[in-house]
């Protein structure tokens, strides 16, 4: 079956910075566009990037300049590099393969000020 695992959440003051892993099993992880969703307390789920097969990237306005989604189709990863973090980036953080249901267990990122 298909597994998403997270890892690499966790407590980090304002301003610094975490790296996120997202390992797939059961899919062709290749062909697929792999995305970082987060949902904060209260709130709903949104999402924070997305890349494609060809390694092209989108991200939210809330993300830009300072989070990086890449991929490693060799391990099967993708990982969000985010940087410059603020209490407002505080959130669970999931794995969502592109176009399909399957979703990680999510990751708990907090950042205190």
């Amino acid at each position: 079956q298909v597994q998403l695992v997270e890892s690499g959440g966790g407590l980090v003051q304002a301003g610094g910075s975490l790296r996120l892993s997202c390992t797939a099993s059961g899919i062709s992880f290749s062909i697929n566009a792999m995305e970082w969703y987060r949902q904060a307390p209260g709130k709903q789920r949104e999402l924070v990037a997305r890349i494609t097969t060809s390694g092209r990237t989108i991200y939210a306005d809330s993300a830009k300049g300072r989070f990086t989604i890449s991929r490693d189709n060799a391990k099967n990863t993708v990982y969000l590099q985010m940087n410059n973090l603020d209490t407002e980036d505080t959130a669970v953080y999931y794995c969502h393969v592109f176009l399909t249901g399957y979703w990680g267990q999510g990751t708990q990122v907090t950042v205190s000020s």
